[in-house]
């Protein structure tokens, strides 16, 4: 945990927090802090700044003289459309995908994501938040990606691809087709597309194509989505 993200419920009236989570446990267990120290604190979808330890015991934390005037580091000018993975590797991925700073992530639904993925409770709004946030602690980081799902591919593929206005518009699939590139640092407006671990099938592949996304490749070896979010973020960034 780099930084101590607070929500905005949290915050008490007289300008004080007081923690009893994960959070807490980490102050105490892991960075050890005693009170008077200060450490980085962010508000959700707000600033970054500093925060005092007024009280500390062996499960609680109190926070006071709270100062939030630091903008964090902007997000990624990208829309990430992600098939569903399985429902661990979905956990680390949401975790990446808000530490890299996605602006909006769509989950959806293809011919080869199991129709049993969507039941897992980690699709749950509180647990996909957990995660998010955990990304975000660790980057610095204080914008939630807003999280968007198309449990339908046809009312995607209809409805939803052929009305994204991106500036750049782009699918990783295997195949003979261009490495991935550096977009232009211009670019303020992009969408990637990453299908399941079997990959999207030729004709989803065509309706990408159709709406205007350019295929691209990363090389011979298949790689897992987790690690395909961050390789093609990191190249296309």
């Amino acid at each position: 945990m780099n930084l101590l993200l607070l929500r905005h419920h949290e915050i008490a009236s007289n300008g004080t927090v007081t923690l009893n989570d994960y959070r807490a446990e980490h102050i105490i267990k892991v960075l050890k802090m005693a009170q008077g120290q200060s450490l980085t604190i962010g508000q959700v979808d707000g600033l970054v700044g500093t925060g005092v330890i007024l009280n500390i015991s062996h499960t609680d934390v109190t926070l006071g003289k709270l100062q939030l005037d630091q903008d964090p580091p902007p997000q990624l000018p990208l829309e990430l459309i992600l098939a569903l993975p399985r429902p661990r590797m979905l956990q680390r991925s949401l975790q990446t995908i808000a530490t890299m700073g996605v602006k909006r992530l769509h989950l959806i639904h293809t011919q080869r994501v199991e129709k049993s993925f969507w039941q897992t409770p980690l699709l749950q709004p509180e647990s996909i938040n957990e995660q998010l946030m955990l990304g975000l602690e660790q980057a610095k980081a204080t914008q939630m990606p807003e999280v968007v799902e198309h449990k339908k591919w046809r009312d995607f593929a209809q409805n939803v691809l052929p009305s994204l206005p991106h500036q750049h518009k782009i699918i990783a699939h295997p195949g003979n087709y261009s490495e991935a590139y550096a977009l232009p640092k211009t670019s303020t407006n992009n969408a990637l597309a990453i299908g399941p671990e079997g990959g999207f099938t030729p004709q989803e592949v065509e309706d990408f194509i159709r709406a205007g996304f350019d295929p691209v490749q990363l090389g011979l070896r298949i790689l897992r989505v987790e690690t395909a979010v961050p390789v093609l973020l990191a190249k296309l960034f």
